[in-house]
């Protein structure tokens, strides 16, 4: 970033939903990530026209989400992803903007999520999500008219403890 960067946080172009996942770990500080069973907490792509990226830019770098207050207290790492879609017609296309946290969930909850997913492995270049034409025909990025779904397992859900 320099003064008058044009692209902060992100250029404008690169249209995407933006993710987080969780996983439970012994030590936060000091666990590494191979063999982790992750889960969605957030997601968002596409809404009335405006894509989660959008939402970023226009609050200068900033997304924010509600933690699901069912989560079991304890460490977790959190990953935060950001999938640009504006080359994703082409498999391999889709680009990836990782962030990563260590985070202490606190509360009561109960929630231990069984649907998980592993990283890496959990897409793949031809998932719905990952490759995907997001221009309409006028070369706007509105989800080509169909809308979008993010890719992964879905959002854990409260309702489900």
């Amino acid at each position: 970033m320099f003064a008058g960067d044009t692209g902060n946080p992100i250029a404008e172009n690169e249209k995407g939903p933006l993710q987080v996942y969780l996983a439970s770990v012994t030590n936060a500080v000091t666990a590494g990530t191979s063999g982790l069973k992750w889960f969605k907490v957030a997601s968002v792509g596409l809404s009335n026209g405006m894509w989660a990226v959008d939402t970023m830019i226009t609050n200068a770098g900033w997304w924010y989400f509600t933690m699901p207050v069912c989560i079991k207290p304890g460490q977790y790492l959190m990953r935060v992803e950001l999938i640009a879609l504006h080359k994703a017609k082409n498999p391999g296309g889709a680009e990836f903007y990782l962030s990563c946290a260590q985070v202490e969930i606190t509360g009561k909850g109960t929630l231990v999520p069984t649907i998980t997913a592993s990283f890496p492995g959990t897409y793949t270049a031809t998932d719905p999500g990952i490759l995907v034409d997001i221009y309409d025909g006028n070369g706007t990025p509105n989800g080509g008219g169909y809308g979008y779904t993010s890719p992964g397992p879905s959002i854990v859900s409260c309702d489900d403890s």
